[in-house]
């Protein structure tokens, strides 16, 4: 059994869909990070870095209970646990670890850079123009590299595509159409054809709306606001 400790955001999707399309037992723990509900000692427990998602693996190695953090190491865990969406060719998984990390340090960080930029910073022009630039010249990378493949790392799905579909879900908002991306849309519309990604998709909905029902009331953190977070977090691990 694997437990999500997690929120549907694009980083909490990513396992989502690997679980759903492994198909090994797991269960959903809210983590509702709009009430601080990652800078609690029993999250932290499991993710130092009060990030989601985190999972605990009750039959981990040596059929001990085992604790991840951080997406692309539990995406790899998962992948070697169930034997599945890893290639077995050697530069084949060499191909699929170089775009799982692509998604992990660049889509992932600037998409969502331009992401908040857009939404709580409209003002701030500079930092707007950087990083919807480099989210469109990533998509670009993307478009480049589908053009001779139908998946990301190789001519099987792959975690790869798991971790960098999430994250893409905004791109009609960045302009990304057929006509200047029809690589990219081809493979993204293959993604969402998969019956994982859509269990994915609905699960996502019913789980913020969950959310929301049970933070009804609750004071709510901003999020956008970190000046408190390293003290947020010394509170919660002072002994």
């Amino acid at each position: 059994m694997i437990e999500l400790h997690s929120s549907p955001t694009p980083n909490g999707q990513k396992i989502m869909i690997m679980l759903e399309e492994t198909g090994i037992e797991w269960r959903h723990i809210d983590v509702n990070i709009g009430t601080g509900d990652q800078f609690k000692p029993e999250h932290l427990k499991l993710s130092p870095n009060n990030k989601i998602p985190a999972i605990v693996d009750t039959d981990g190695p040596g059929g001990m209970p085992y604790t991840m953090m951080e997406s692309g190491a539990i995406l790899l865990y998962l992948a070697e646990k169930t034997g599945k969406f890893m290639p077995k060719d050697a530069r084949e998984r060499y191909d699929m670890l170089q775009w799982l990390f692509f998604q992990v340090a660049h889509v992932g960080p600037m998409f969502g850079q331009a992401n908040h930029f857009n939404s709580q910073a409209r003002n701030n022009q500079y930092a707007k123009d950087r990083y919807n630039n480099e989210s469109l010249r990533l998509y670009r990378v993307l478009d480049n590299r589908l053009g001779d493949r139908p998946w990301l790392a190789c001519d099987e799905y792959t975690i790869a595509d798991i971790a960098t579909y999430p994250w893409c879900k905004g791109h009609r908002d960045r302009g990304i159409d057929n006509t200047a991306f029809p690589n990219f849309m081809r493979w993204f519309a293959a993604m969402e054809a998969r019956p994982a990604v859509q269990r994915n998709n609905d699960i996502a909905a019913e789980i913020r709306e969950r959310m929301s029902r049970a933070a009804e009331g609750q004071p709510m953190i901003n999020i956008y606001d970190t000046k408190d977070n390293a003290e947020r977090l010394t509170r919660a691990t002072s002994r």
